[in-house]
C-alpha cells in the first residue's frame, strides 16, 4: 500500500501562521483599546495591578500580557511587565509618532470591513464600509468633534512619517509659500513648516476642522506662518501659494473630478509653481505583498478596487498643464510614491 506524502511542514505550519495571524493584530488591538500601553508608561505592573487599573476580569489575563511579551510589545522582569521600546515610542498617547489613532481605526472599522471581505467580492459595494469612509463620510464624521478628533488622530500617524520624507526630499527653496489641499488639521502641513523655517503653510479642508487645525497650529507655535482655510475646495476659490500638496485625496473622486481638481491647481499657481502629489501607485518593478494588501485596504474602505499606476498619474498631471520634475517611492508607512510636477 503506497501513501501520497505530506507536504513538508514548514509549508504547513507557514499556512497555518497565515491564518492565525489576526491573533496577533487583534492583541495588539486590544491592548489600545484598554489602554494599557498608557497605563504602563508611568511604570512596570503586575498582572494583578494591570487587570485592577483597567478592570480586567477574564482569568486568561496573565496569558494576554504574555502574549504581548512574545510580540515584542511589552517585556516582562520578574512578576512586572512594562512597555518595550518600541510601544514606548509608538503606542503611548502624546508620543510624537504615536501610531494609537491608527491601531485604533483598524480596530474599530477596517477589521470589520475585512471581516466581509468575501461579502464585498461577492456583491460589489456590499459590506465594503464605504458608506463610513470618503468624500461623503466625511462631513458627517466631523460634526461630531470627539469624532473628528479620532479620525484626526489616524490621519496623523501616517501623515507625520510622509511629512518628514516630503521635507527632505522636495526642495523647497525655491518657494515661500504652500497649501495641503484635503491636509486635515495641519500635521503635515505645521511638520513641513518647522523643517523649513522659511516657508509659510496653509491647509485647505472642511470647516469643520478648523478648531482643531487652530488648536495644533497654537501648540507648534505656528501662528501667522500656518493657518487654516475652510471649503470645498473642488468648488470653492483655492488660497494663492507657490506650491501645493495634496495625498490621498484624488483616488477618493471619480476621473472626471479628479481631473477638475488638477486643473483648479494648475489655474490657481504661479507660473514655475510646484504640484506636490503623494499616494498609494502601482509600479510593476517595486510592488511587494505589502503594496497589494494596502492597495486592497484602501479600494475596499473607499468602495472600489480600482488603483492607478504612477505612469497614469503622471499622465492626469501632465495633462492638466504640469511638468513632472520628481518620481520617486518615498519611505513612509504605506510606501507611496512622490510626484513633483511644475507649472511652466
Amino acid at each position: 500500500m503506497t501513501t501520497t506524502p505530506l507536504a513538508p511542514v514548514a509549508q504547513a505550519r507557514s499556512l497555518l501562521q497565515l491564518t492565525t495571524a489576526y491573533h496577533q493584530a487583534k492583541a495588539l488591538h486590544s491592548a489600545v483599546e484598554l489602554g494599557l500601553f498608557d497605563l504602563l508608561a508611568d511604570g512596570p505592573a503586575t498582572a494583578e495591578e494591570v487587570k485592577d487599573r483597567l478592570r480586567i476580569v477574564h482569568p486568561l489575563a496573565k496569558e494576554f500580557l504574555d502574549a504581548l511579551v512574545a510580540l515584542e510589545l511589552l517585556e516582562a522582569d520578574g512578576d512586572r511587565y512594562r512597555n518595550s521600546p518600541a510601544a514606548q515610542a509608538f503606542l503611548v498617547s502624546g508620543a510624537s509618532e504615536y501610531l494609537g489613532g491608527t491601531v485604533l481605526q483598524h480596530a474599530r472599522k477596517h477589521y470589520h470591513v475585512w471581516a466581509g471581505l468575501t461579502t464585498a467580492l461577492q456583491e460589489g459595494e456590499a459590506g465594503s464600509g464605504a458608506e463610513a469612509h470618503g468624500p461623503e463620510a466625511y462631513p458627517k464624521h466631523y460634526e461630531d468633534p470627539e469624532r473628528a478628533r479620532q479620525v484626526m488622530a489616524h490621519f496623523d500617524t501616517f501623515s507625520s512619517f510622509t511629512a518628514e520624507e516630503l521635507a527632505r526630499r522636495v526642495d523647497w527653496s525655491g518657494y515661500g509659500s504652500f497649501i495641503d489641499i484635503g491636509g486635515a488639521r495641519g500635521n503635515l502641513a505645521t511638520r513641513v513648516a518647522l523643517a523649513h523655517p522659511h516657508l509659510h503653510g496653509a491647509v485647505f479642508d472642511l470647516p469643520a476642522l478648523a478648531p482643531l487645525a487652530g488648536e495644533l497650529i497654537r501648540e507648534r507655535g505656528l501662528e501667522g506662518r500656518v493657518r487654516f482655510h475652510g471649503g470645498d475646495f473642488l468648488t470653492d476659490p483655492l488660497p494663492s501659494a507657490d506650491a501645493v500638496v495634496t495625498g490621498h485625496v484624488l483616488p477618493d473622486w471619480p476621473v472626471p473630478q479628479r481631473r477638475k481638481l488638477l486643473a483648479r491647481i494648475h489655474e490657481a499657481l504661479p507660473s514655475g509653481g510646484a504640484l506636490v502629489v503623494y499616494d498609494l501607485m502601482t509600479d510593476p518593478a517595486t510592488t511587494t505583498v505589502h503594496d497589494v494588501l494596502q492597495r486592497l485596504n484602501h479600494g475596499l474602505i473607499r468602495g472600489d478596487s480600482s488603483s492607478s499606476s504612477v505612469e497614469e498619474y503622471r499622465a492626469e498631471i501632465e495633462e492638466a498643464g504640469f511638468r513632472v520634475r520628481q518620481a520617486e517611492r518615498i519611505d513612509n508607512l504605506l510606501g507611496d510614491w512622490l510626484i513633483v510636477a511644475v507649472k511652466p
